[in-house]
């Protein structure tokens, strides 16, 4: 079975409700604006496809990155804009969306070609690009994933703590109202709350305000309810897939039979999952709330994203030294300003058994 024959089947076992994958993609509107955050996060996102560039290039003895991801300099309001937007438009139906990468064994390296492919036409590509080992969808995130797990784990022992004290406060010193008929089943929930059942529980805030007791014991449900709303966010840095995306990094796979991988990068470390691996995950409800969550990303005009626990893919890099950055003006026609940041430099340190291991190649060949 190939490698676009495995994707097929697992297609199959995706939710409808998610991705529905019978029906053409949705098309998209040209946007008409772009933001300061927009141009930052866009600079980001060059600023890490470039970090993970060197650091295979510089790093590997028997294999190329090279640029092929569809971009341009341009953005919405620019001059010849909605021509760029359009053409895209045009070949994610015909060949599905290019990853920001491909991997070549340096034997099928075309030089002549070189190292930045993404301007070439599609159908002056299409032999060379299924000799690729590897498609690589290149994503960016701002955080510090060690900082933020740290943080996370403070944050939830935190309020886990607080969970429990304030359940205990209720028994111990409002009970005889809770023992009254109307209020009894407040009895039941307190009693199944646990250090283990934190994460799953759910409950209404009575209302109560007859008396002033009975307003201090609403209180402290409301404050219950806080504690655990705390503990149930979701406490892990994703690798972000956006649910428009699947199908069209599925027609990609469909056109070139080529693997396909997304890279999460961080500020201070790297982490990849195969999308054979994500459409595993989405596929299985259990792992909904757990290993991933879909929500709308506010960093990316709402769009629909599927967030999967970055510890469900594959430490690519163990360490990243991050760029230098600086502000950067640019004049909009009809004097509008816009101020961004731009990002230069840092270096990605490889973990290379990993990188192997997640692209399935054999371990002295790289």
């Amino acid at each position: 079975m190939s490698y676009y024959e495995r994707i097929r089947e697992l297609t199959k076992n995706v939710p409808v409700s998610l991705v529905d994958f019978s029906l053409p993609r949705d098309l998209a509107r040209t946007p008409t604006q772009a933001s300061s955050n927009f141009i930052t996060n866009k600079e980001q996102g060059d600023w890490a496809e470039n970090l993970v560039t060197r650091a295979i290039n510089e790093t590997s003895k028997n294999f190329v990155a090279v640029k092929y991801g569809k971009s341009d300099d341009l953005i919405a309001g620019d001059e010849g804009f909605d021509n760029f937007y359009q053409e895209f438009q045009n070949e994610l139906d015909t060949i599905g969306k290019r990853p920001d990468l491909l991997i070549f064994k340096k034997s099928d390296f075309d030089e002549n070609l070189g190292y930045d492919i993404s301007q070439i036409p599609h159908n002056k590509l299409t032999d060379y690009v299924k000799k690729a080992v590897a498609g690589i969808e290149v994503r960016s995130s701002a955080f510090l994933i060690d900082r933020y797990e740290a943080a996370m784990q403070i944050r939830t022992e935190k309020f886990s703590q607080l969970a429990l004290q304030t359940r205990d406060k209720i028994l111990a010193e409002y009970s005889d109202l809770l023992e009254q008929s109307n209020r009894s089943k407040y009895i039941t929930v307190l009693q199944s709350i646990t250090a283990e059942t934190l994460s799953v529980t759910d409950f209404k805030v009575p209302g109560w305000s007859s008396s002033e007791r009975l307003v201090e014991l609403n209180n402290l449900f409301k404050e219950l309810k806080r504690s655990i709303k705390e503990i149930q966010k979701r406490d892990f840095l994703s690798i972000t897939p956006k649910v428009e995306d699947i199908k069209v990094v599925y027609k990609w796979i469909e056109t070139f039979n080529v693997p396909h991988f997304y890279f999460q990068v961080f500020f201070d470390k790297v982490y990849g999952i195969s999308f054979e691996q994500i459409l595993q995950i989405i596929s299985d409800p259990d792992k909904e709330g757990v290993v991933f969550s879909v929500e709308a990303d506010t960093k990316n005009q709402n769009k629909t994203t599927i967030k999967i626990n970055s510890k469900s893919g594959v430490q690519i890099a163990y360490k990243v030294d991050e760029p230098e950055h600086k502000s950067v003006r640019k004049e909009m026609s009809r004097g509008r300003l816009l101020f961004y940041v731009t990002f230069e430099g840092g270096t990605a340190y490889l973990d290379v058994n990993n990188l192997r291991e997640i692209l399935e190649i054999k371990q002295n060949d790289f």
